[in-house]
C-alpha cells in the first residue's frame, strides 16, 4: 500500500467551502475545467481524503470533484439535522449545479455507494438534473442482505449509540481498520491519525449516532435502488476488495446474481478500502472501464 501522497493538512489547504442549506461543506476540485466531470463520493466514517492516492492520476484525465458529505470530515456537522442518504444525494446534485455541471460520472465507496444508488435512481425521475453517464462502485453495502457491519456500527445503532460514539478512541479505530483492511495492506499510522482527525473535527462524535441511520435507510430503499441498477442503461462497474469482511467476496457473488451483465473487477487480497490499499489496481480497472464505455 502506498503511503498518503498528500497530507491531511495539504488536502484541506487545497479545498474550499460550499454553502448547502446554511451549512459549510468542504469541497475539493482538480483537473481541467473543460474535461469530463467525475464526482468522487466517500464512505463512512471518513471523508474525501480517502481519494488522495488516486487524485493526481484522475485529475490528469478528468475534471475531478469531491466533497466531504454533510456530517463528515471538514464539513459542518450540525447536531439537529435529519441526516439521510437521500439528502446527501441532493447535496451532490446541488454542488454539481453550482459548478455548472450538466453531465457527469461517479466513482463511489461504501456509504458513497448508497448515495450513488440514489443518484442513479433519480435519473428515472422527472425534473431537470445533471445527467449521470456511469457509476463505478468500490466496496460498500449495495445490498442490505450482504452487509456485515462491524461492532462499532452495531453499537452506534443501539439505544446507547451517543454514549458509544463518545467512548471511541484512536486505538479502537485502528483496531477496527486493521480488521477490515487486507492482511498485506494494513493501515499506516499516518492514515489512522488522519481518519481519526477527520472523525473528530467539528465534534464529529456528537453526530455519529445520527449518521449511522443510513443502515436502516438502505433497507427501506433496497427495492427502489435495486430496480434502478437492474433497469438502467447507464454503465455500472464494481471494483471490490474481496478480503473485506464487510462487503467483500460475498457481496460480489450477490452482485453477479442481481445485476444484469455484471462488470466486476475482483482484488483478491484487498480489504474494504481498495482506493487506499491498492490505488494502482483501482485506477487501472477504472480507466479500462471508462475507455471501454467511451469506445
Amino acid at each position: 500500500m502506498l503511503p498518503p501522497r498528500s497530507s491531511l493538512a495539504e488536502w484541506k489547504a487545497a479545498g474550499r467551502q460550499f454553502d448547502y442549506r446554511g451549512h459549510e461543506i468542504f469541497v475539493r476540485e482538480g483537473g481541467a475545467p473543460d474535461a469530463e466531470p467525475l464526482l468522487l463520493i466517500h464512505g463512512f466514517p471518513t471523508a474525501s481524503w480517502d481519494w488522495e492516492a488516486l487524485w493526481p492520476a484522475l485529475s490528469h484525465r478528468y475534471r475531478v470533484l469531491a466533497l466531504d458529505l454533510i456530517g463528515f470530515g471538514f464539513s459542518a456537522k450540525p447536531r439537529r439535522y435529519d441526516y439521510s442518504l437521500v439528502d446527501q444525494a441532493h447535496l451532490c446534485e446541488e454542488y454539481l449545479r453550482a459548478q455548472g455541471v450538466r453531465d457527469y460520472h461517479v466513482l463511489a465507496h461504501d456509504y458513497g455507494d448508497s448515495v450513488a444508488q440514489e443518484l442513479l435512481a433519480r435519473q428515472r425521475d422527472a425534473g431537470d438534473r445533471p445527467r449521470l453517464h456511469s457509476v463505478a462502485f468500490l466496496n460498500g453495502g449495495l445490498f442490505p442482505e450482504t452487509h456485515r457491519p462491524v461492532l462499532l456500527q452495531k453499537l452506534l445503532l443501539s439505544p446507547l449509540g451517543p454514549v458509544f460514539a463518545r467512548l471511541a478512541t484512536r486505538e479502537s479505530l485502528a483496531t477496527s481498520l486493521r480488521r477490515i483492511f487486507g492482511a498485506a495492506t494494513p493501515p499506516s499510522d499516518e492514515l489512522v491519525d488522519g481518519f481519526w482527525s477527520l472523525m473528530q473535527h467539528n465534534d464529529g462524535a456528537a453526530v455519529m449516532h445520527r449518521l449511522i441511520r443510513y443502515i436502516p435507510e438502505r433497507r427501506r430503499q433496497r427495492e427502489r435502488w435495486l430496480h434502478a441498477m437492474q433497469a438502467t442503461s447507464i454503465p455500472l462497474k464494481l471494483i471490490d476488495g474481496c478480503a473485506d469482511p464487510i462487503s467483500g467476496g460475498h457481496m460480489v457473488a450477490r452482485y453477479r446474481e442481481l445485476v444484469p451483465r455484471a462488470d466486476v473487477t475482483e482484488l483478491p487480497d484487498i480489504g474494504h478500502y481498495p482506493q487506499v490499499e491498492a490505488p494502482e489496481a483501482v485506477l487501472a480497472a477504472y480507466l479500462e472501464f471508462r475507455a471501454r464505455i467511451a469506445a
